[in-house]
């Protein structure tokens, strides 16, 4: 039988996560993906070995998502046929620490609002973690979210971003509707 394998690194800060209380995230992970798990808690790494290279994908994905900042709750959903992970570095807009903080800002809003707004328009999670954004959701609003973030980072006004939003989410439900 074939073994896949795949390494990988997250932050530091993040293994406690992915390992959770007693092992728990890590057992969870190994158990639903068939994938085993070897973490490096101190440099971060993570080994990954499956003899499927459809779980081994969906374990990594799980890990990847836990590493940016989602709940693992969160990036256990991505074990569902119909959503998706996608995270982009901030760093291809930033060109500034300082500018790399209002762009966080931004996205996040005052009091975590517009992040807060765009998860509830569009029924993904997004996590601001480092430099990075990162998006998990049904498929065909993964990407309708991501735009709603780069139209803020190019400096849309939020108001309009919403509105934009609205329209997308009324649209998907009018397809649903008519079984498209």
């Amino acid at each position: 039988m074939e073994q896949y394998s795949y390494d990988m690194r997250i932050p530091a800060s993040r293994v406690a996560v992915l390992i959770g209380v007693e092992g728990s995230v890590k057992k969870r992970l190994e158990k639903e993906t068939g994938a085993r798990l070897a973490v490096d808690s101190r440099e971060g790494e993570v080994f990954l070995t499956c003899n499927d290279a459809l779980s081994l994908y969906s374990a990594r994905e799980i890990v990847l998502a836990i590493g940016r900042g989602f709940n693992p709750e969160i990036a256990f959903q991505l074990l569902k046929s119909d959503y998706s992970f996608e995270q982009f570095s901030l760093n291809n807009y930033a060109k500034t620490r300082n500018h790399l903080i209002r762009i966080k800002g931004r996205i996040i809003g005052s009091k975590g609002k517009s992040r807060e707004l765009m998860e509830e328009f569009t029924d993904c999670n997004i996590s601001v973690f480092g430099k990075t954004v990162g998006i998990i959701g049904r498929i065909e609003s993964v990407g309708v979210c991501r735009r709603a973030v780069e139209s803020l980072i190019a400096g849309s006004r939020h108001s309009a971003v919403y509105k934009f939003l609205e329209r997308q989410r009324r649209e998907l439900k009018k397809r649903e509707f008519l079984g498209r």
